[in-house]
């Protein structure tokens, strides 16, 4: 096919799909070894925020067992069974996803479409405008207050044509959170004819005080949907799984735009055994706080403005976001520019282990004085 036939058919595309921005990831290690000649075990990545300690142990000998039944397609029913039987919902009202960034996907397929829109916040997760975009619907963002979601203007700035509205909470890349006082009565004001997905990918890094049982919600709001992943906490980011929880009806409209073998067998069998694996959560949420502490320390200390987290990163202000970065990655540390969330000036780092952090705080400072 000669290229000005390509360019043709690809202009068959609905335009709302040419002009998506596509998602971008964090800089894999390998590929920085491959541009700037660094040992990949000499490179330090807190870019992604991925769990430091790896996956749970309980989750890889899972793992390491299911590999015999790998020939055959996966069974979703047990990992579904477990997660209505420790969220007391009933199977009906889960629905599973390759990484919650899937089940986000198919809320927007269920609710969204040329002519319809969805509200979200200024600096909010990437995927909600991508998968907003990717239906043909308009995106509505809303301005950012203190950097995070500014639900009164959020509430005002619903029409008549939006069905759905994203909320991240702790939000990323910024960190920030809103107190579930503050979502419920929301929700409580929110149109029963629009869907508001509540995204809690970090949910696990929250002070045991900050904490609410949001699924209880989805009986007085069925118009709720709450999104979890097993990428962040339980450390399974590779193996892409995650899941909503919402009304029955909501759960089957999903699960009917759902691919049948979304997520794999390795994944559900890992999945499983998180789950239990609480040792490993505490010692993750241990090592978090103490990693959160050494990384506010020493940003504040090199005179630098952060944003506070509730999440396993901190996002913190520099002079230039582009050229601190690639001063960072010169060194081998790779963290996250944000300059696609409207934040040019600001670097997102991942909590690491306690070396990997000072390995950062070290190059950042070189950075900022070279």
């Amino acid at each position: 096919m000669i290229e000005s036939d390509a360019m043709s058919i690809a202009k068959q595309a609905p335009e709302y799909i040419r002009a998506i921005s596509p998602y971008i990831p964090g800089k894999p290690m390998t590929q920085l070894a491959r541009e700037m000649g660094i040992p990949v075990d000499k490179i330090v990545k807190l870019a992604s925020n991925e769990n430091p300690l790896g996956m749970s142990p309980r989750a890889r000998v899972a793992v390491e067992q299911a590999i015999a039944g790998i020939e055959r397609y996966p069974d979703q029913f047990d990992l579904i069974k477990a997660l209505a039987d420790r969220t007391r919902l009933a199977q009906e009202q889960i629905v599973l996803g390759n990484g919650s960034n899937d089940v986000l996907d198919l809320a927007a397929r269920v609710f969204l479409a040329p002519g319809r829109s969805a509200v979200m916040a200024q600096h909010a997760f990437a995927v909600y405008p991508l998968a907003t975009v990717s239906t043909g619907a308009e995106c509505i963002v809303v301005p950012a207050k203190h950097y995070g979601h500014d639900l009164d203007a959020m509430l005002a700035a619903i029409r008549s044509d939006t069905r759905l509205v994203w909320i991240a909470n702790p939000n990323n890349p910024t960190g920030n959170f809103l107190p579930y006082s503050e979502i419920k009565a929301f929700l409580a004001k929110v149109p029963a004819a629009v869907a508001v997905v509540l995204d809690e990918a970090y949910t696990e890094y929250l002070a045991p005080a900050d904490r609410v049982d949001t699924l209880s919600w989805i009986r007085d709001f069925p118009n709720l949907i709450v999104t979890r992943t097993f990428s962040k906490v339980y450390g399974l980011a590779g193996l892409r799984v995650g899941y909503a929880a919402a009304s029955p009806a909501v759960a089957d409209l999903m699960n009917r735009v759902r691919q049948p073998f979304n997520v794999n067998n390795l994944a559900l069998a890992a999945a499983i055994a998180a789950l239990d694996d609480h040792v490993f959560l505490a010692e993750s949420y241990q090592l978090n706080r103490r990693g959160m502490e050494q990384l506010v320390t020493g940003i504040k200390r090199l005179g630098l403005e952060h944003i506070p987290s509730h999440g396993n990163f901190v996002t913190f202000k520099v002079s230039d976001g582009g050229a601190v970065n690639q001063k960072l990655l010169r060194q081998g540390v790779i963290v996250r520019p944000i300059g696609g969330y409207g934040l040019p000036n600001h670097l997102r780092v991942t909590i690491g282990l306690e070396r990997e952090n000072d390995c950062f705080l070290q190059a950042l400072e070189q950075a900022l004085n070279a």
